[in-house]
């Protein structure tokens, strides 16, 4: 009994979620991104204090997944010029750390990178704000975010 009600609730906290990638901007995306990049560090130190070696390496894993597949693979260089390339070597730089962590088990090179993350997550917060409604993605991202 229990287990079709947490089945349902998933299913529907899924919903919403996917519901708010559909409805989103290009820059509450790359917003979204951080967001999960952070979550995901946040768990690997909890998971590491816990010595649960797997569950750490799984968030370590989703994070660089993240950082490699969604914000460095959408960057667009041409448009984006030295700032996405500036972007493409810091994303870079992060998942090297956190490779590091997680072979070293190193909270504190997770915390830099949870840093990092979040100074570049306001960053595109305010960019958020300013932006109307419909002016599309930062010329550092393509267009198919």
């Amino acid at each position: 009994m229990f287990g079709q009600s947490r089945q349902g609730a998933y299913m529907y906290a899924n919903m919403g979620l996917e519901t708010g990638v559909l409805a989103a901007s290009p820059n509450k995306l790359i917003i979204m991104l951080y967001d999960g990049a952070i979550t995901a560090c946040r768990g690997a130190i909890v998971h590491m204090q816990q010595q649960d070696i797997q569950k750490k390496s799984d968030m370590l894993a989703k994070a660089i997944m993240i950082i490699e597949s969604g914000l460095r693979m959408s960057l667009n260089k041409k448009a984006g010029g030295e700032i996405a390339t500036n972007l493409d070597a810091l994303y870079m730089y992060m998942s090297n750390r956190l490779t590091i962590a997680n072979i070293r088990n190193e909270p504190e090179v997770i915390a830099e990178v949870i840093g990092l993350l979040a100074d570049l997550k306001g960053a595109w917060e305010a960019i958020e704000k300013t932006q109307q409604v419909g002016n599309g993605a930062p010329l550092a991202y393509s267009q198919s975010i």
